[in-house]
Order: C-alpha cells, then sequence, then structure tokens
C-alpha cells in the first residue's frame, strides 16, 4: 500500500480524487443570515443535522447599524427554531478562536471563512468554503472534497528572542509566494514544531490561506493534548510519504518580518523599513488575538505610552482572553499606555467595524491580509507584523524592530510584486465581448467587491451586487458588461476572503467564463456553485491579444482564439453538473 500523507489518510484516497464526505463541523458566522436565504431556495426547512453546526456572531460584533442587528436577531430565531445547540453570540469571540472548544484531533472541519483553517493546529482538517456550499452542507451534511496535493515544511531549532510565530508564517509566505501552496495541504513536520506553543500553531495555520494553501496542519502531540484535556488519537502522515514540494526552515536563522503594501507576500525584514511612519496599530483579531500575544505586547508596552498622533487598539479574540487580560492586569497596561482596547470581534481587521483607518495613513497590524482596502479605506496602507513589532511601533511612532541585535537583517528572497492595478476610464480592457485583464495578477475579493459591503447586501441579491462589482478595479465593468462575455485574467485570481458576492455577481452580470494563469482555491469552488467557469488555462492567456475573438466548447475542453485551437481538461463530470444546472442551489433544490 502506498504511503500516505495527512490528507490522503483522512480521506482515505490519493491526491486528485474527488471524495464525498460528512464534516464533523460547519461553522459559520455574521454570514449566517445569508446562508439561510439561500438555504430557503433550496427548499430547506431542517437543517440535516444541528449538531454538525457552529454559529459565532463575530464579524460586525456589535453591530453598528439596524441592518445588521436585524441580521444577528434573525440568526438567533434560527439557532433557536434548528435547535442549535454550538452557538456564540456577539461579544463572546471570533469564530477561529472559539473554535478551540470544539475541534479535535482527526475531525474534518468546514466554514464560511477562509481562515477556518486555523483549526489545522488541532490536528483538524479544516478548510474554507463559500456561503452556497454551507447552505447545501445543512440540507444534506456532504460536501464533496478533491484531495489536495501535500507540501511539507520542516521545522528545526528554536526561534530567538523578540522572533515570533507571526514572523515564521511571514517567511513561508515571502519564500513561496502567496500562491506557493495553491490548493495544497501544507503539513508541519520536525523537532522544531515541538518549541511552538498551541498558540504559535493557530498563527501558523491562520496564515495558511494567505499562501494559497487548502489547510495546514500539525501533528497531534503531547503539547495539544495538555490543551484540549484530552488524548485524542490523531491522524498523521506516514515516515515515507511522497510530497509535491518540500522545505526546511532553520528557526535560530529567523528575525522580525512584515508584509508590505499592498500584499501579504510583499515581505521585508523590519530593519529594512525601519523608520516608516505610523499612525495606527492594531493588536488582536483571530491571527494574533490570544493572551500568549497580549502579555508580549503588555510586557513591551508596560510604563511606556503610546506616541501622540498613534492610535493603538487591542482586541482580544474572546472574552475568555479579555477577562484574563484583565486578570493578569494585561488590560490596565494598554489602558495607561494611551490604547483602546475593543469587543471582540473582526470589525477593524475588515473593515466594518471600528478602527477604519483615515485617508494617507500607515497602519501596523498583527492581522492577515493587506490589500488595497482591506481595513474599510483603499486611501490607507497596511502592514502586518507581530505584536511585538505592532506593541514597540506604537510606542515609537515609526515601524520599529524589538530585536536588540545590531546585524541588520534583510530577507533573502524577493517575490515579483505584481502592482494593484485600478483601470482608468481612459483606459477601456473590453473588445469583442472579452474583457483583458491578462497583464492583472492577484485580483482579490476585495476588488472585486468592497468587504464593509459584505454584510451590506445579501449574497442572494445580485441586483445589488452588480453595481459594485468590480468598482475597487475597473469602474467601467458594471455599467458595461453584458450576457456571455468572457473574462481573461492573470494569476492567482480571486485570492482573499471566501466571500462569494463577486460570483453571484459575475454570473448575474452575464459573463459567460473566466480564462486565468491561476486561482485561487476558494474562489474556484465559489464560482463553481454559482455555475460560473473558471478555466485554468495559462497558453489561453498568453495567445490572447486585446480585440480577438474567444470560443469555448466546454464539453470538448477546446478554447478557441483568433482561429488557434487550445486544449483544456474539462471539469469532472460532478462539477460539470453543477456549473449545468446553473449552480449548486438550482441543483440541490431540484
Amino acid at each position: 500500500m502506498a504511503k500516505q500523507t495527512f490528507v490522503e489518510k483522512i480521506f482515505s484516497a490519493p491526491a486528485g480524487s474527488i471524495v464525498f464526505h460528512k464534516p464533523d463541523i460547519i461553522l459559520s458566522h455574521d454570514n449566517t443570515s445569508s446562508i439561510e436565504s439561500t438555504f430557503r431556495k433550496m427548499n430547506g426547512s431542517k437543517v440535516f443535522n444541528p449538531d454538525q453546526l457552529l454559529i459565532v456572531l463575530d464579524h460586525n460584533a456589535p453591530p453598528t447599524n439596524s441592518k445588521l442587528a436585524n441580521d444577528y436577531q434573525q440568526i438567533r430565531t434560527f439557532v433557536r427554531d434548528q435547535g442549535i445547540k454550538r452557538f456564540h453570540d456577539a461579544g463572546e469571540g471570533i469564530c477561529h478562536q472559539l473554535m478551540e472548544k470544539y475541534a479535535l484531533p482527526g475531525m474534518i472541519v468546514v466554514g464560511s471563512d477562509s481562515h477556518t483553517c486555523t483549526a489545522g493546529a488541532f490536528n483538524a482538517f479544516a478548510t474554507g468554503i463559500d456561503r452556497t456550499e454551507t447552505a447545501g452542507l445543512w440540507k444534506h451534511g456532504e460536501t464533496w472534497f478533491r484531495v489536495p496535493e501535500s507540501m511539507k515544511i520542516t521545522l528545526h531549532g528554536w526561534l530567538p528572542k523578540n522572533v515570533y510565530a507571526k514572523d515564521l508564517a511571514l517567511h513561508i509566505i515571502g519564500m513561496i509566494g502567496s500562491s506557493g501552496a495553491d490548493y495544497m495541504s501544507v503539513e508541519y513536520h520536525g523537532e522544531g514544531v515541538k518549541t511552538l506553543t498551541i498558540a504559535d500553531r493557530m498563527t501558523i495555520a491562520n496564515l495558511a490561506s494567505e499562501m494559497g494553501a487548502k489547510n495546514a496542519v500539525f501533528k497531534a502531540d503531547e503539547q495539544l493534548f495538555g490543551h484540549i484535556g484530552q488524548r485524542t488519537p490523531g491522524i498523521w502522515a506516514d515516515p515515507d510519504a511522497s510530497y509535491k514540494k518540500e522545505y526546511e526552515i532553520d528557526l535560530s536563522a529567523l528575525y522580525p518580518l512584515a508584509a508590505c503594501p499592498h500584499h501579504v507576500d510583499n515581505i521585508k525584514s523590519i530593519d529594512e523599513i525601519a523608520g516608516t511612519l505610523i499612525n495606527q496599530a492594531l493588536i488582536g483579531t483571530c491571527t494574533n488575538g490570544r493572551i500568549e500575544d497580549l502579555r508580549i505586547a503588555a510586557k513591551i508596552l508596560k510604563e511606556k505610552k503610546v506616541k501622540e498622533g498613534v492610535q493603538l487598539l487591542i482586541t482580544p479574540a474572546s472574552r475568555d482572553i479579555y477577562l484574563k487580560a484583565i486578570k493578569e492586569g494585561l488590560a490596565e497596561i494598554f489602558l495607561a499606555s494611551g490604547a483602546s482596547i475593543l469587543t471582540p470581534s473582526c470589525g477593524p481587521c475588515l473593515g466594518t467595524g471600528q478602527g477604519i483607518p483615515a485617508d494617507g495613513i500607515n497602519v501596523i497590524s498583527t492581522a492577515n491580509r493587506n490589500f488595497l482596502g482591506r481595513m474599510g479605506n483603499p486611501k490607507a496602507s497596511i502592514y502586518l507584523a507581530s505584536p511585538a513589532t505592532v506593541a514597540i511601533s506604537a510606542i515609537m511612532g515609526e515601524i520599529t524592530s524589538p530585536a536588540d541585535n545590531t546585524i541588520k537583517s534583510k530577507f533573502p528572497y524577493l517575490i515579483k510584486q505584481s502592482e494593484t492595478i485600478i483601470i482608468e476610464k481612459s483606459d477601456c480592457r473590453y473588445a469583442n465581448g472579452v474583457w483583458n485583464y491578462k497583464d492583472v495578477d492577484n485580483l482579490n475579493t476585495d476588488q472585486m467587491f468592497a468587504g464593509n459591503l459584505t454584510y451590506e447586501i445579501n449574497s442572494s441579491q445580485p441586483e445589488k451586487i452588480i453595481p459594485h462589482l468590480l468598482k475597487g478595479f475597473d469602474e467601467q465593468f458594471s455599467a458595461r458588461a453584458k450576457m456571455g462575455d468572457i473574462m481573461v485574467c492573470g494569476e492567482n485570481f480571486g485570492c482573499g476572503s471566501s466571500r462569494e458576492h463577486p460570483a453571484v455577481g459575475l454570473v448575474s452580470i452575464g459573463i459567460k467564463a473566466v480564462l486565468v494563469k491561476s486561482v485561487s482555491r476558494i474562489f474556484f469552488r465559489s464560482s463553481v456553485n454559482q455555475g460560473l467557469p473558471i478555466l485554468v488555462v495559462p497558453e489561453a492567456i498568453e495567445a490572447y491579444k486585446q480585440g480577438d475573438e474567444i470560443k469555448i466548447d466546454m464539453g470538448a475542453g477546446c478554447i478557441t482564439i483568433a482561429n488557434k485551437k487550445i486544449q483544456f481538461n474539462p471539469l469532472p463530470d460532478k462539477l460539470l453538473q453543477i456549473l449545468e444546472k446553473g449552480g449548486l442551489v438550482n441543483l440541490i433544490s431540484e
């Protein structure tokens, strides 16, 4: 029998297989109200298994307007009527932090949020899906998975003083790129893993989505058993399993890093960007809002003052962590330093609550994304770093390294950074039924549909989505696109959030297909669920020239561009069936 990776073992199938499984946990958050609307469209009335569901109100906690407040009430009613026991109301914490109460080794966890992968710290297979697929799971309790290829990262040694798990995660992203683990399962191996706390592992697993991975996972060991309070048999790869990619990292050689605007793989050492002025700092979120993170920040902030003109926000990842911070005196240190402590929520990270930055300022944050406009203002610039770096930078008023070594570090890897392109009105990209974005890489979901609109507009309301579609990228698109149009795009298309609004909008406005060099895993899955073909055909992108006519034969797996035929692998039958029905809602409702 062939040696198996973690993910091959958990699905009992080799990489590349399409399998069906009933997840142990189906996570949703504020988007539960939108999911319920889709569930009703699928003729759903009672969920298949209420014990599978975990619902957390966190992204807009507490609600900032009456629409969001009404959504929260709708969700509370749904939870009561469906008999859902695993429910956390606003203020209890961020869903990925609260997952530690439920995720166990060997579980399969899915969630309508791209950072569901955080639960890989508990030796669970955990991955993000979209809202439509979540609604389908509510109805049938089962969904399809493509068993991914695997990446092995072996860690040696231990992290130096003032270097943290966030620095390690950023090092990996900077080394392989934001799509370097595209659609892969990332396994962490080696003696160095034993030096990482469960909080460290949660941070590293959380950032798997920022390298394009389907999931990341750690072996169940004594640290995990101590954390969850029980010895639960886990699942792990065979010693001689085969991997698509392998990397080895010496932890002792690492140093403080930051992701610079406006891409998470634009990595520099703190020494390289030291002195950059900041006006706002954020410590918290699902990435670094744990008590260990707050202790690190408090140690630096104790008896110090935040620089005048700098706003420091602290967001504990849960109410339990907030209470610990009060009992340990950390909250007093934060407030005495001049920081503001916010309710546990996702608001500042997503730009849906408190903490939206002003025009033209630099923000340093412990969050996980720094796309243009991510925090609610496209005129601000976001740097991502560890809690220690953020805390010392808030005191100094400029980006500052927490390390005290005199040797200045320079990050050795250089990922070619695609410019964050905004199409000017004078730059017409439309010709002969084709939108030409072949020079645009990393077109992300925030540019396609702004995050601060995600909960204002329901994903089941395409007529309200369309006017905002691609507004952060090409002003002409939503007004000019029509039925039968095709989009031609570059690499890592659709990276970012699991929000399905862009796919819903593209289908509703009439886009026939999107041709790409590569695509984000969650966006690909979301597009299939909406009935929108995403075709990964790099040769077609290279062949296309502005004004060429494009014809697509899905059944034959053939694209014709200016009389040149290019073959592609047809989609699996199960996925073609969803596309032919016009999406998952139609398939399930029938």
